[in-house]
C-alpha cells in the first residue's frame, strides 16, 4: 500500500467517527484528527508513522508483541500513545480499532454512546 493510500484509509476511518475534524497539529501539515478540538490520531510528518491513544497496558502489550508495528513515540508516549510505523504491514482492521479506541479516550461520552447505538 502506499503513503498516499494509507494516509486515506487513517482518513477515512478517522472521519467515519461522530464530530471528527481533520487539523493539522501545531505547525505541521500532516493530517491530524480531533474531536471537539482534542487529538486522538496525529501522523507524522513523512507519512512514514501515526501516533494514537490507548488505555493503560495496550501500549506495552502492542510494543512487546509486534515491536516492528509498533514502538513509544517521543513526548507522548510517557501518556500511553502509541506509535505505529505505517511503512510496514499493519492489519488495517486492528488498527481501524486501535483508532476508534482512541477516539473512545479523547471523545465526550455523549459521542462514545452515538458509536455504541450502531
Amino acid at each position: 500500500m502506499s503513503d498516499r493510500d494509507v494516509l486515506g484509509l487513517i482518513r477515512q476511518i478517522c472521519l467515519a467517527l461522530p464530530e471528527t475534524t481533520e487539523k493539522p497539529f501545531g505547525g505541521h501539515t500532516a493530517p491530524s484528527y480531533r474531536v471537539r478540538d482534542k487529538l486522538f490520531v496525529m501522523t507524522s510528518e513523512n507519512g512514514l508513522s501515526m501516533t494514537f491513544k490507548a488505555g493503560p497496558g495496550v501500549q506495552e502489550a502492542l510494543v512487546a508483541e509486534a515491536p516492528e508495528q509498533f514502538f513509544v513515540p517521543k513526548y507522548v508516549g510517557a501518556k500511553g500513545w502509541v506509535g505505529a510505523r505505517l511503512d510496514v504491514d499493519q492489519d488495517w482492521d486492528e488498527m481501524a480499532e486501535l483508532i476508534e479506541d482512541s477516539y473512545r479516550l479523547i471523545a465526550p461520552k455523549r459521542l462514545v454512546d452515538l458509536l455504541d447505538r450502531d
